[in-house]
């Protein structure tokens, strides 16, 4: 068959069936389009990254290039599905099927069992989940006898987040420890021999947990030319999405794949770098002009999302930021109200004005499910939940445990209740089984005692030792009717919470040793909670108002549809969500950022966070504050706003003056 070449005039564009200027904005149309060589997309909150990346899938294909020699590297295989089936419906016969899209991790595993027997790792391993690895880690720590030290040596929970941290943020375990963990230095050296023994394990076994799976792989391409040039010569294309949060590793991986001057298009946002604690490197992002030189930077800042008068504040938090890629958001949407700021006398009011607000909002007509109140710590909301429960106000909450539900919190209380009611069985099993020596069967022994003669709480401290039971169990016991009895449940309940807590510290630096700091800061907040009442009894009626009856992973949620329901969350679980109106509790120093922000990187992380926070909102933006703080053994405090909004231009926020109505 005789063939007739057509010759394209000079710069000619090839016909497409996708009309991709008239689908993308420039910015987007100009990252879709650029196709070879080294890319930087820095895109904005809101500015259409999905979808910039979906068309440039299709505009390769359509280009020639073979789906197979394509590489999708994301977060979460849902964010691969999701692109690549928005690209199939561009494209509907462009065999999208041969792109290879997925996790680092996936990815990692699919190349270990291909080529890694040629490199002496056996095609056949088993990968340890999370759970799986805590596991194994426990048995290596029981063979070395580390279970049964006489101090408390840390779980194989901790012991798990240590190990993995150091490696993904390539540091040496030593260092980590001593930089981030320094309550457990003393314990360093089990600490390494655990890790030590653990690595054995797996390596005898062929086991690989998560982070090996990275490391072996970047360790892989990085000494074994033959293996680093065959993988580049099949994946000629590597797309990386949220480039922001990768850690050392994967950006070694990324580097050896796609080498410095190779098709390499990471997609991300500086500004919404907020993972450090997970080992996310900020600086992999804002290097990736000197990892790649000669590397395209096309940034995408118009949003879609949200009014400008909000864009206006997220702009002017981040334009504060000491490093940083510049951008400066806008949207093509008319309208909307100024963001306001609302100092609150105290926590109570802050609550109360939410509660007030997002109910009227309700009554406007903006479903409670479209709300959303944002904070830095899962401590922060404890006030505000119990507001909810007590009006009825349906909500779930994300990131951490819902207030009443930790587990040193439900401790303490269940001490008051026993003084409150000494017929609370349920109370009293929970207090007795935290007391050393005491089991199961000696502390039933116990409440069917008390019970048997109404005994008062006092009586604990004459407990008879029952037969065949060790005297050290029945001491402790007495020694908590002694503590007991010095309560007074008609004693302020500020007053007695802080004597329980007092009290149970050192069960807690016993029981929860690994995270006792933060456990002792989540009780500092309920002590300062307590100063709300006045009587002991009210107190603990709100506390167990509306409990959860459902838990999936780390929602807990009262008993209605979710469609009904008020979002409170973490900033950092709400990260890719948007809602109508969003509120963000606690903008004062101290709180957000957090006071435990160490040095500038840490603050520059804090001012990332609050940028992720506004630019959650579509309509409304609400930041409040409380202007007094009761910090413990000081009392109350005068808080000061966010230095991160205290500098911002005055009329980019509507400041609120809360009145008292009587």
């Amino acid at each position: 068959m005789a063939t007739y070449t057509i010759k394209r005039a000079p710069g000619a564009e090839r016909a497409y069936r996708i009309d991709y200027r008239a689908e993308l904005n420039d910015a987007q149309y100009e990252a879709a389009t650029a196709l070879h060589g080294p890319v930087l997309v820095v895109a904005g909150a809101g500015s259409g990254k999905t979808r910039t990346l979906t068309f440039r899938v299709a505009r390769l294909v359509e280009s020639g290039v073979e789906p197979h020699a394509i590489l999708l590297l994301t977060f979460t295989r849902r964010a691969a599905q999701e692109m690549l089936r928005r690209a199939e419906l561009l494209l509907a016969d462009g065999g999208l099927e041969a792109v290879t899209g997925g996790t680092f991790h996936s990815f990692a595993n699919t190349m270990l069992r291909r080529y890694g027997k040629a490199f002496g790792w056996p095609d056949r391993f088993t990968i340890l989940d999370r759970g799986d690895s805590e596991d194994t880690i426990n048995l290596v720590r029981a063979r070395l006898g580390l279970d049964r030290t006489e101090r408390r040596f840390p779980r194989k929970q901790t012991l798990a987040t240590i190990y993995s941290t150091a490696a993904n943020k390539n540091l040496r375990v030593s260092d980590l420890v001593e930089r981030e963990h320094a309550h457990l230095v003393d314990d360093l050296e089990d600490i390494l021999r655990c890790q030590a023994a653990y690595e054995d394990y797996k390596r005898e076994r062929a086991l690989l947990d998560y982070d090996d799976l990275l490391i072996h792989l970047r360790d892989h391409l990085q000494r074994h030319d033959e293996f680093r040039a065959r993988l580049r010569s099949i994946y000629r294309y590597v797309m990386v999405d949220e480039y922001q949060d990768t850690n050392h590793l994967q950006a070694d991986i990324v580097a050896a794949l796609a080498a410095p001057d190779g098709n390499v298009m990471a997609v991300g946002d500086d500004a919404q770098s907020i993972y450090g604690f997970r080992g996310a490197d900020f600086r992999n992002i804002m290097e990736f002009p000197q990892r790649f030189p000669g590397a395209r930077l096309v940034t995408l800042e118009e949003n879609y999302r949200s009014t400008q008068s909000i864009l206006d504040v997220t702009n002017a938090v981040i334009a504060q930021a000491r490093e940083r890629y510049a951008k400066t958001l806008f949207t093509r949407r008319a309208g909307g109200a100024r963001p306001q700021l609302v100092p609150a006398p105290d926590d109570r009011w802050q609550s109360l004005f939410v509660r007030q607000r997002l109910l009227e909002l309700h009554e406007e007509g903006v479903p409670l499910s479209e709300i959303a109140v944002l904070f830095r710590s899962s401590f922060h909301s404890f006030d505000l939940e119990l507001e909810l429960a007590r009006s009825g106000v349906p909500f779930v909450k994300r990131g951490g445990f819902r207030f009443v539900e930790t587990a040193h919190v439900k401790d303490v209380v269940a001490h008051l209740r026993v003084i409150e009611n000494p017929r609370d069985a349920v109370s009293w099993h929970r207090i007795l089984l935290l007391l050393e020596g005491v089991g199961p069967k000696l502390a039933s022994a116990v409440v069917e005692w008390l019970a048997e003669g109404d005994r008062s709480v006092a009586a604990l401290t004459d407990f008879p030792a029952p037969a065949g039971t060790r005297g050290r169990g029945v001491g402790t016991v007495r020694q908590l009717g002694a503590f007991l009895a010095t309560l007074d449940a008609r004693r302020a309940p500020t007053a007695l919470v802080q004597q329980v807590v007092d009290y149970y510290r050192p069960i807690l630096e016993r029981v929860h040793r690994d995270d006792a700091p933060k456990r002792l800061r989540d009780l500092e907040q309920f002590t300062a909670l307590a100063e709300r009442y006045r009587e002991l009894a009210p107190m603990l009626a709100d506390m167990a108002l509306e409990p959860p009856s459902d838990s999936v992973g780390d929602v807990m949620a009262v008993d209605v549809e979710e469609g009904e329901m008020l979002t409170l969350s973490t900033v950092h679980s709400a990260k890719g969500l948007e809602w109508h109106t969003v509120f963000v509790l606690s903008v004062a120093d101290g709180r957000f950022p957090s006071a435990y922000s160490a040095d500038e990187d840490d603050l520059e992380e804090e001012r990332r966070l609050l940028y992720v926070a506004c630019t959650r909102a579509r309509e409304n933006l609400i930041l409040s504050y409380p202007s007094i703080v009761n910090e413990r053994g000081v009392g109350p405090v005068v808080a000061r706003v966010s230095r991160f909004l205290a500098d911002l231009p005055g009329e980019l926020l509507e400041h609120v003056t809360l009145v008292d109505e009587v």
